[in-house]
């Protein structure tokens, strides 16, 4: 197939171009690099630098693609900043999508996979989290990502086309070649080696007193690899739909500093912080609707191996695709 990629420059969009690639799919990248980075581009695939806040730019590239469906990662996906820039996300995540839909329903383009999140159900009131869950987001970030989601259903319904949105919450891990490098990093995982590889002085827990066994709150990694892997049974879904993506299980924040430090072979020096405001006890997410429907399921359970691939790459990269 010819796909037609956003944001396929940032960390989860390189490393799903690269498996598509694998597959060999061909592939036009579209992407602001605004967060993504020149040195995430796999020299594979076509680039085209353009703005889904540009409706030309976006109708240019996508025409001149000729893809047949659009596998859609461009988005702001920061929670803390969405509290305080709301404009940011609901601009970028809901206008620049409604942008890329209208250059679709123009083009003939009738397949769409969306890189959803959890996000969008809020606060769980038990776990693991499936569909049927209600949603109801608790940032703008997730807001953003449910009104695409809903814009979705709309332009299937008029202007047929078919949509697979995917929902998790922590992609972690690495390729060989692509891995994890935020301008303003948040994620756990990096933080911690960003000890181990004595960028940070130390990691900091915020909370220790949550109902789980150590105390520290509980989330579900998937390898970016098995996300990458449901994203390519995405596209061969005849019909709309929305899964819900988890490991069945997860980590807690006090296991996932020890798997480093075992995988690392350093000591990860750890601050202990109060809460953070909606931070719930424990986020899993089920995918029995996936397995049953499409055939996923993850490959890399353990945290360690997901972990240690991380590791991998941030040594060959120690300050990310800047050296």
């Amino acid at each position: 197939m010819k796909l037609f990629v956003t944001g396929g420059a940032g960390y989860i969009g390189s490393i799903c171009v690269e498996e598509i690639l694998n597959a060999g799919h061909s592939v036009t990248v579209f992407d602001n690099l605004s967060e993504g980075h020149r040195g995430a581009l796999d020299p594979r695939a076509t680039f085209v630098q353009g703005d889904l806040l540009n409706p030309a730019e976006v109708g240019s590239a996508l025409a001149e693609s000729g893809a047949e469906a659009v596998m859609h990662f461009a988005a702001n996906a920061l929670v803390g900043e969405s509290m305080t820039n709301p404009t940011k996300y609901f601009r970028n995540n809901v206008t620049g999508g409604m942008h890329l839909l209208e250059a679709m329903a123009f083009c003939g383009v009738r397949k769409i996979v969306f890189s959803s999140t959890c996000a969008t159900f809020g606060t769980p009131e038990r776990v693991p989290i499936d569909e049927t869950f209600p949603q109801r987001p608790i940032n703008p970030y997730g807001e953003s990502k449910l009104m695409f989601e809903q814009m979705l259903r709309w332009y299937d319904e008029l202007h047929g086309i078919k949509y697979v949105a995917l929902r998790y919450f922590n992609a972690a891990g690495a390729s060989q070649r692509f891995g994890e490098d935020h301008r303003i990093e948040t994620h756990l995982i990096p933080n911690v080696l960003k000890v181990a590889l004595g960028q940070k002085e130390s990691v900091s827990i915020f909370g220790t007193d949550y109902p789980t066994p150590d105390g520290t709150c509980i989330r579900d990694y998937i390898h970016i690899l098995d996300l990458a892997q449901a994203h390519m049974l995405a596209l061969g879904s005849k019909e709309s739909a929305k899964y819900n993506l988890g490991t069945g299980g997860g980590t807690s924040v006090r296991e996932i500093i020890a798997t480093c430090e075992k995988v690392t072979g350093k000591a990860i020096r750890v601050q202990e912080q109060p809460r953070r405001a909606g931070d719930p006890a424990r986020l899993i997410a089920s995918s029995e609707k996936i397995h049953d429907e499409l055939g996923w399921k993850p490959k890399f359970g353990a945290i360690e191996g997901i972990i240690e691939s991380a590791w991998q790459w941030h040594l060959a990269h120690p300050f990310g695709y800047q050296g």
